[in-house]
C-alpha cells in the first residue's frame, strides 16, 4: 500500500481528520437554553466564585492543546504552521483514540520563543495540559521550561520526553533478554538534539550510569571548551570517562546504540566492534541509521526502530496518551521525572517474562490497556 497516496486521498475526502461534537443535544428551546444562554450563566457564576470549579463544569480537565510552530516537523524540517496542521490533527486523533483525551491542534505563525511562550500562557486557562510538538532545538528547551514556570498545568514536549520514555522501556526489556543489568552497560546515543538530550536524561534516571552522546562532530565531552551552553549541560551529565573521538571510536565496546540522527551513519563494521549481544535502536525516520537486516547481519542481537514495518517499533504513541491521561486524572501541575520513569517501567512490564524475545521487547500500540496502564503509573507517581 502506498501510504502517502492513501493519506493524501483521506485528508482531501474528509477535509482533515477532526470535527467537534456536542455532548449535549440542542434540538429544542429548552435544550438550547441549557447549553447556552440563559442557563450557561450559572456555571459561569460558579466558576467565578470558585475558579477551581472550572474542572467541574467545563471540558478543561480532559483537553490538551497540541502546539507547534512548524519548525521541525517529522523529517520534513521547517515547513511552517500551515503545513504542520495535518501532523497536529493526527496527534489529536491519537490522544482521542488511544486515551479518550480531547486535543486541539494549535499551529502558530511565529517562531519567536517569547511570542510562543506568551501566546500559549494566555491560552492555558482553556486546557488541562500543553503538548508541545515539532519545535526545533534548542528553542524547544527554553519554551518548555519557561512555559512550565508560568502555568499551573503540565507542559510536555513529546519529541523529547515521549521518545525518551519509550526508548527507556525498550532498553529495560532488551537488557532482560540479553542478561545484562542497567548499571553495568555502556550506551552511545547519536544525536544531541531534543530527543537525544531527553533520552540521555531518562536513561540516567532509570539507572544506566555510562551514557555517551555524539553529535555530528563526535562525542560530547565536558573538557571541550567549544561546546554551546546546551551541549555543555548535556556533556556535564554524561560521558563520565571523558571519551573523545568519532561515533565509531566511542561505539567500540558499547552494549547499546540509540540513534536519533540521520540515515546510514551506523555501519556493519561499527556494530561488530560493540560488546557481545549488542542492542541497536536506529530510530531516524523514515530511513534509520542502519537498516535492520544489515544490523542483524553484523551481529546485533536486538533491534528496534521507529518504523511499523519492522519488529520492536519504538513509537511515542505508547507513551504520551497515557502520560497525559494520568496527569489529567490527578490534576498534576507538571509531569515530573518520577512520573516519566514510572511510565517507562509500567510500559516495560506490559510485556510479561514469558513473552519477551528478541523481536518482542515492547508492546504494540494496539495492545489492550496500554494507555490505562501508563496512566495509572503516572498518576500514582504524582507527588
Amino acid at each position: 500500500m502506498n501510504y502517502y497516496e492513501k493519506s493524501l486521498q483521506a485528508h482531501e475526502e474528509n477535509k482533515g481528520k477532526l470535527e467537534i461534537r456536542s455532548k449535549l443535544k440542542v434540538t429544542n428551546k429548552d435544550e438550547l437554553s441549557i447549553a447556552y444562554t440563559p442557563g450557561v450563566a450559572e456555571p459561569c457564576r460558579k466558576i467565578h466564585e470558585k475558579p477551581e470549579d472550572v474542572y467541574k463544569y467545563t471540558s478543561k480537565g480532559n483537553t490538551v492543546a497540541v502546539v507547534s510552530d512548524g519548525s521541525a516537523v517529522l523529517g520534513l524540517g521547517n515547513i511552517g504552521a500551515k503545513a504542520a496542521i495535518p501532523v497536529m490533527e493526527g496527534k489529536a486523533v491519537l490522544f482521542k483514540e488511544f486515551a479518550n483525551v480531547d486535543a486541539i491542534p494549535i499551529c502558530l505563525e511565529t517562531q519567536d520563543a517569547d511570542e510562543i511562550v506568551n501566546i500559549v500562557k494566555n491560552l492555558a486557562p482553556t486546557f488541562g495540559g500543553i503538548n508541545l510538538e515539532d519545535i526545533s532545538a534548542p528553542r524547544c528547551f527554553e519554551i518548555e521550561k519557561r512555559l512550565q514556570e508560568l502555568v499551573d498545568i503540565p507542559v510536555f514536549h513529546d519529541d523529547q520526553h515521549g521518545t525518551a520514555v519509550v526508548v527507556s522501556a525498550a532498553a529495560i526489556n532488551a537488557l532482560k533478554v540479553v542478561g545484562k543489568s542497567l548499571g553495568e552497560i555502556k550506551v552511545v546515543i547519536n544525536g544531541a538534539g531534543a530527543a537525544g538530550t531527553a533520552i540521555s536524561k531518562m536513561l540516567l534516571n532509570i539507572g544506566i550510569k555510562n551514557v555517551i552522546v555524539c553529535d555530528k562532530f563526535g562525542a560530547l565531552c565536558k573538557t571541550d571548551s567549544s561546546l554551546s551552553p546546551a551541549m555543555r549541560e548535556l556533556a556535564e551529565m554524561t560521558n563520565n570517562n571523558l571519551e573523545t573521538g568519532s561515533l565509531k571510536d566511542v561505539l567500540a565496546g558499547a552494549d547499546m546504540f540509540v540513534g536519533v540522527s540521520a540515515p546510514k551513519v551506523l555501519t556493519e563494521e561499527m556494530i561488530k566492534t560493540m560488546a557481545e549481544n549488542p542492542i541497536v535502536f536506529p530510530m531516524a525516520n523514515p530511513e534509520p541509521e542502519i537498516m535492520p537486516d544489515l544490523a542483524k547481519n553484523a551481529g546485533a542481537r536486538i533491534i528496534g526502530t521507529g518504523r511499523s514495518d519492522f519488529p520492536n517499533q519504538i513509537n511515542n504513541v505508547l507513551a504520551f496518551p497515557g502520560i497525559f491521561k494520568g496527569a489529567l486524572a490527578v490534576r498534576a501541575s507538571r509531569i515530573t521525572e518520577e512520573m516519566k520513569v514510572a511510565a517507562a517501567f509500567a510500559l516495560a512490564d506490559m510485556v510479561k517474562k514469558e513473552q519477551l524475545n528478541e523481536e518482542y521487547i515492547i508492546p504494540s500500540p494496539f495492545a489492550e490497556g496500554v494507555a490505562d496502564v501508563v496512566a495509572a503509573a503516572v498518576a500514582a507517581a504524582w507527588k
